[in-house]
């Protein structure tokens, strides 16, 4: 990536000049790394601000979302062009094209274009867990299970204390008659986040034969559009971006 490759220059510029001064090269080292590691985190630093900057407009420009399906398309296209103009630093920065890949995918998801977001989520980076989950539910309906299973698995596996990242899993089991599975997840789920008491009433209601209840989870359980809402109200709906 350019930004490691330039800190790297740096890195042996200053090297060079200690040495071009008189001085041992070994003399040239320390104050080289130390300049290299402040130029990599420098130029880091940057491409992080312009992201972010992306992530914004995108935020914005969903913020002022309404119910009309024409708009929503129009707003929709848009959020993702914002978010591609960051492509382009991919070249520069580890994991950006991949983070950026997965925010879209979770964008097309959230609204019904699932051909795109499939798209992206094969691009997408496999730690960014609200990603995955939403992989693993766009194979649920597509009635592949093994691939659902192995999305989600990426999904708590990078996202342990995100307690709706395993009920959705959970849910998605019930629905496909898998009850011993989703109590098998649901189980590791209460081990994994031992204080946390949506899982553990979900894990009860399971053992005593009762649903899984998802409202505990709303208004992200809307996200994953596996349920309507009681009333559509597009225009209130949340995109959850974050950096990782």
């Amino acid at each position: 990536m350019y930004n490691l490759l330039i800190s790297f220059a740096v890195w042996i510029v200053i090297s060079a000049a200690v040495r071009l001064l008189g001085f041992p090269l070994l003399a040239g080292v320390i104050p080289g790394f130390l300049a290299f590691g402040a130029t990599f985190v420098l130029l880091g630093r940057q491409v992080q601000a312009r992201i972010s900057a992306l992530a914004e407009g995108v935020k914005k420009e969903l913020s002022t979302m309404t119910g009309n399906q024409r708009e929503q398309k129009v707003k929709l296209e848009k959020a993702v062009k914002i978010l591609e103009e960051g492509l382009k630093y991919d070249k520069w920065q580890f994991q950006v094209g991949s983070s950026l890949h997965s925010q879209i995918g979770q964008l097309k998801y959230t609204f019904k274009d699932y051909d795109g977001a499939l798209e992206h989520f094969r691009k997408g980076n496999p730690r960014d867990y609200f990603g995955k989950a939403m992989e693993g539910a766009l194979w649920f309906q597509r009635k592949d299970p093994e691939k659902m299973t192995a999305a989600f698995e990426e999904a708590v596996k990078h996202g342990k204390k995100e307690a709706i990242l395993w009920a959705v899993y959970a849910w998605c089991l019930l629905q496909q008659k898998e009850k011993d599975k989703a109590l098998k997840v649901m189980a590791r789920a209460v081990e994994t986040n031992p204080t946390e008491e949506k899982l553990k009433a979900g894990l009860t209601a399971l053992q005593n034969d009762k649903k899984l209840k998802m409202k505990p989870y709303e208004p992200m359980w809307w996200q994953f559009g596996l349920e309507n809402p009681p009333l559509q109200q597009m225009g209130g709906r949340q995109v959850r971006f974050e950096r990782r």
